[in-house]
């Protein structure tokens, strides 16, 4: 009897083994469906993303995606943020202190060329955003992470040269608006690095001839 027993197996057990034959569901990762929905609204920009496309493509039901993320507005605005942190220029390098301002900026710039015309959707997520949406509050929160981007310049640029920093500040903010839609028309890195080059070498020769 014993040597019968050993080759019994109880339903719990045949049940355990199924559900381990086919696996476990995958855990939701929200870290990597904000990642993905970074991208999509990147590429696509808000308007022309419904919550059922995004559900789609983060392969969640509706329900779970409302508790994740509350509403697609709140996800957008998730999205900025995490844009910004993991995309960003690095300002801090640029604009290190004891640099000359000039130099800073050229390298700023050269920094955008870099980054515009690289990865999966051209241009600054950013700025593209906050050029206009069919949605006032999805507009607004994209200005309001442009204008924290300038903000944060024009305090770097004030500790290299607080006399010029109102007009460096917005010159920078000019020029990178200008790289991101060059970059988003399809011009290529080669190109829109001399535009950097030139567009810095336009505010050195402003400052130089000012002072």
């Amino acid at each position: 009897m014993d040597g019968v027993k050993d080759f019994v197996v109880s339903d719990t057990e045949i049940n355990t083994q199924a559900t381990a034959r086919r696996g476990r569901p995958r855990a939701f990762d929200r870290e990597q469906a904000l990642a993905k929905a970074q991208a999509l609204f990147h590429a696509k920009g808000y308007d022309a993303l419904s919550v059922a496309d995004l559900t789609q493509a983060l392969g969640i039901n509706p329900p779970s995606f409302y508790a994740a993320f509350g509403s697609k507005l709140e996800l957008y605005d998730e999205a900025l943020r995490r844009y910004e942190k993991t995309e960003g220029l690095d300002v801090d390098t640029a604009l290190a202190p004891g640099t000359p301002l000039s130099d800073g900026v050229a390298k700023l710039l050269r920094y955008a060329a870099d980054a515009y015309a690289s990865g999966g959707a051209c241009g600054c997520m950013v700025i593209e955003a906050a050029r206009g949406s069919a949605d006032a509050a999805a507009g607004e929160k994209a200005r309001e992470r442009m204008e924290a981007s300038q903000s944060y310049i024009h305090q770097k640029i004030s500790s290299l040269d607080a006399g010029n920093a109102d007009l460096a500040s917005d010159y920078v903010m000019m020029s990178l608006a200008g790289l991101s839609a060059s970059a988003r028309n399809g011009m290529p890195t080669a190109r829109l690095r001399v535009m950097a080059a030139i567009a810095a070498e336009g505010l050195s020769g402003y400052l130089e001839n000012a002072a």
